[in-house]
């Protein structure tokens, strides 16, 4: 009898470990990319910006180059969140929209 209890809960186990297994291209390809560092701001990389003039084309650079999902200009007097993201590229600019500051978060 105790036989068939651990051929059962062995069958059980292996069952809903198949059903947790995929096979699919997409989930293949999101553990690259989270190790190639893609999600990750790495701040030096964007640090050319400092001393340029606030442009889309600007912010498009420092974002592909950093590394990061997403990227902003912050001015002196802008209200912002205090949440940390490690995927945020922050480019603080001075009253004239020139970039004083390169930062993620």
């Amino acid at each position: 009898m105790p036989l068939k209890f651990a051929t059962l809960g062995a069958l059980m186990a292996a069952a809903l470990l198949a059903g947790c297994s995929t096979t699919s291209s997409q989930s293949a390809k999101e553990p690259v990319a989270a190790e190639s560092g893609n999600s990750r701001c790495e701040a030096s990389a964007a640090q050319f910006a400092i001393g340029k003039k606030a442009s889309p084309e600007l912010l498009d650079q420092a974002r592909a180059k950093a590394g990061a999902q997403n990227a902003r200009f912050l001015k002196p007097n802008d209200m912002i969140t205090l949440e940390y993201r490690s995927d945020r590229l922050n480019l603080n600019t001075d009253n004239n929209l020139v970039v004083t500051r390169v930062n993620c978060g």
